[in-house]
């Protein structure tokens, strides 16, 4: 699990105990993250009464002092904590910003564990990031959607919301009979009393906190099992059974077994995928083993398969392999968007080649895909060029070397944060060759580069 850095701290003092940093300067998602521990599981029980648009929540968080602690901070937005315990033992706490700022009674260790306890409640709140549009808890007409990239996770429960620190989840939510609460791994046991249905879900893989996801509301289920595992699909109940949604979930375990193929074993315990009908969510997210999907992507009325393979693609880059900043995020989705091309070669459509040669041309060579700024850090720089590196390094090292080097990765970092020089440094052990310049010039070079 990774260690979160410790950046920016202030109030040094004489025992050497001072305080967690208040966020983990990340310039891509400013305020996200607490230094000065790692967390290692939440415990989550939530209920929500879309009634009322009201959340309450306990949320337990077992976490690792990375440094000697006098306090720390979780992120925690639009909702209010009141009632902090750490070990047992209340705490001190206030809210200022969207952070909790919890004052143990007694002062934490470098390398203890500890366990903090914090009840909640509130109406939560979606957030307006300006990168890839309204993100965290959306109320809907018969329930709610909780999501967003690169933070969400806050507006739901108190949590150290940064992708360097991933943790396991256990998911206990409270509903209305009648309606569904879905979330993230596998299924548990489901309870129903006095009105209220209880889901149970459990993430036994580390998740960063971003692919955790909240969909409530009344929903068609279809739980199956695909290579042992749970599949849960879902799709709005007013939603045709046979209609595009339907039809495109159908395929997911088809999918994800094409991309086993390639890149190794599926990394988790859980298949799945809920679409939504709500129009906010412009987009589809890889939440961790039951990706999202929006409206948008089934317009057409015929099913959008290359959605599929993109979401499920990142349950290996970007989720099992999870990003260490997010300036690297060429990582997750250059790979991701080319799965789409391998997909689309093995369904009968153009050749991986033919799709490369096209992007290479439209590319635009003035923005970088490595580092390419919050501004841009979901645009073509990094989804079409993204790919473009990925074909190129192909072509360099040849099909053999290339899919070991895919291979590797997802073996070696499974479960673990990464950044590109990780990447170059395995590509470079596998290859046998020095490729610096090569990833300097397809990731950051202003001109394109020769063809390989």
């Amino acid at each position: 699990m990774a260690a979160v850095v410790l950046v920016g701290c202030t109030g040094d003092s004489d025992d050497g105990f001072r305080p967690g940093s208040v966020d983990l300067a990340d310039p891509y998602a400013p305020g996200s993250g607490n230094g000065g521990y790692d967390v290692e599981h939440y415990r989550l029980k939530v209920r929500y009464d879309p009634a009322e648009d009201r959340l309450t929540g306990v949320a337990v968080v077992t976490a690792t002092a990375t440094q000697n602690l006098s306090r720390f901070n979780l992120d925690l937005t639009g909702l209010q904590a009141d009632k902090v315990t750490v070990d047992g033992d209340p705490a001190e706490h206030r809210q200022d910003d969207g952070e909790l700022i919890v004052t143990p009674s007694r002062k934490l260790k470098n390398l203890g564990r500890f366990t903090v306890e914090v009840g909640y409640a509130g109406v939560p709140q979606a957030v307006t990031d300006g990168v890839l549009g309204g993100s965290g808890f959306h109320h809907t007409d018969d329930g709610a959607i909780a999501l967003g990239q690169p933070h969400s996770a806050a507006t739901w429960f108190p949590v150290n919301d940064h992708p360097s620190d991933k943790a396991t989840y256990d998911i206990e939510v409270t509903v209305p009979q009648g309606l569904a609460a879905l979330s993230n791994g596998v299924p548990g046991e489901r309870t129903t009393a006095d009105g209220w249905t209880t889901w149970r879900w459990a993430e036994r893989s580390p998740m960063a906190s971003y692919l955790t996801t909240l969909v409530i509301g009344d929903y068609r289920l279809n739980v199956a099992t695909h290579d042992g595992k749970p599949m849960v699909t879902a799709v709005p109940a007013a939603v045709p059974a046979t209609g595009p949604q339907a039809r495109t979930l159908s395929r997911t375990g088809e999918i994800a077994d094409f991309l086993a193929g390639l890149f190794g074993p599926y990394p988790f315990e859980s298949y799945g995928g809920v679409a939504v009908a709500d129009p906010r969510i412009g987009y589809a997210l890889e939440t961790q083993s039951r990706p999202v999907y929006g409206p948008g992507f089934f317009r057409s009325g015929q099913p959008n398969y290359t959605v599929v393979v993109h979401e499920v693609a990142h349950q290996w880059f970007g989720n099992s392999v999870a990003l260490n900043r997010w300036s690297d995020i060429w990582l997750n989705e250059g790979f991701a968007s080319y799965a789409e091309w391998l997909w689309t070669e093995h369904d009968g459509g153009p050749s991986a080649q033919r799709t490369f040669e096209q992007q290479y041309e439209w590319t635009n060579w003035s923005q970088p895909a490595l580092d390419p700024g919050l501004d841009q850090m979901f645009s073509t720089a990094v989804y079409r060029r993204g790919p473009v590196v990925v074909h190129a390094l192909r072509r360099t090292v040849g099909d053999e070397v290339f899919f070991q080097i895919l291979r590797t990765w997802t073996s070696e970092r499974r479960d673990r944060t990464a950044t590109t020089q990780d990447f170059i440094a395995l590509a470079e052990r596998i290859s046998g060759r020095q490729l610096g310049s090569f990833f300097d010039a397809w990731l950051s070079g202003t001109t394109p580069p020769p063809l390989p």
